[in-house]
């Protein structure tokens, strides 16, 4: 693997305050295959396609989807249209809804509203051209079923490399440092998201690249913290159990800037983005509390101690 031939695509969304260097797609261009991770939503294939041809790639081999939220894999039905050679790889929970995405499109228009919009419908993807494997055809990647951050996720190592989708959360660069914060959706379980965690530890990478944002050549320092936040944001979760959803949030995030200090980096991180992590921060809440609050009282007790 040569980490040179890896290419970030960016795909931002101008529509959405905040939505630069968020989202984005991993092309990499091996001597024997060319794959692609997490092609975006449909309203940005016209810029996907055009980076990846302006790379001089004319054919794709597999398609890797780390899961199947419409920000990540929404235009991979239409990105066949134009590379229709090319193997979808996905979690096997998640095959039925790329081939057949009315329901995850009104899920997804359900809970994201006005963003599910911008990001466009979900297109079909062809029965035939979607699969799960274990190995990545002759590739050499592995697949690894890392349920957490959604039911359907994958990580996918290549020698070194591993594609962490959303395992680790949500990263951005800041002065002197670096900005985490756990994308816990509903229905977040701590043991099964820590569970995946340890088990993209124990292959050891040295680069990762993240859904939501950049590469990193220090993978498992980002995966402590990631594992370290899960556990200091469900104790935040649980200390503020009991107020009010409004207050509950403010609370929260109060608490949060005074004991992780990597979401305290947040006031580092420019105006617009700022706003886009504030909306996403309640969808992270949300998984967190509804798991806080479902706890046995003894359970939730240890976690105000722990």
């Amino acid at each position: 693997m040569n980490i040179n031939n890896l290419i970030c695509i960016d795909l931002d969304l101008s529509s959405m305050e905040g939505f630069r260097k968020f989202i984005s797609a991993w092309l990499y261009k091996g001597e024997q295959f060319t794959l692609l991770v997490d092609p975006g939503p449909l309203s940005t294939m016209p810029k996907l396609c055009e980076a990846v041809r302006s790379e001089g790639v004319k054919k794709i081999d597999y398609i890797l989807l780390t899961h199947i939220h419409i920000d990540h894999a929404g235009g991979t039905g239409a990105l066949l249209q134009e590379f229709p050679e090319a193997i979808v790889i996905c979690h096997p929970d998640g095959i039925r809804h790329m081939i057949a995405p009315q329901k995850l499109w009104e899920g997804s228009r359900s809970v994201l509203g006005a963003l599910a919009e911008a990001y466009g419908e979900i297109i079909a993807v062809p029965a035939d051209r979607i699969r799960f494997e274990d190995t990545v055809g002759d590739t050499g990647i592995k697949v690894f079923q890392t349920p957490g951050h959604a039911q359907h996720h994958c990580c996918y190592l290549l020698d070194d490399l591993l594609f962490a989708g959303e395992v680790a959360g949500v990263r951005s660069d800041v002065p002197g440092g670096i900005y985490m914060r756990p994308a816990t959706p509903p229905r977040f379980i701590l043991d099964v998201a820590q569970g995946s965690i340890d088990k993209v530890i124990a292959l050891a990478p040295s680069y990762m690249a993240f859904g939501h944002y950049g590469l990193v050549d220090n993978a498992m320092e980002h995966l402590q913290i990631a594992r370290k936040q899960l556990q200091i944001w469900v104790k935040g979760a649980a200390i503020t159990a009991g107020l009010e959803n409004d207050k509950r949030e403010d609370a929260l995030i109060q608490w949060l800037l005074a004991h992780d200090s990597n979401y305290a980096n947040f006031s580092a991180l420019p105006a617009d983005i700022q706003a886009r992590e504030r909306y996403f921060f309640g969808n992270t809440l949300r998984g967190m509390s509804e798991y806080v609050d479902g706890l046995p009282d003894e359970e939730r007790h240890a976690l105000l101690i722990a």
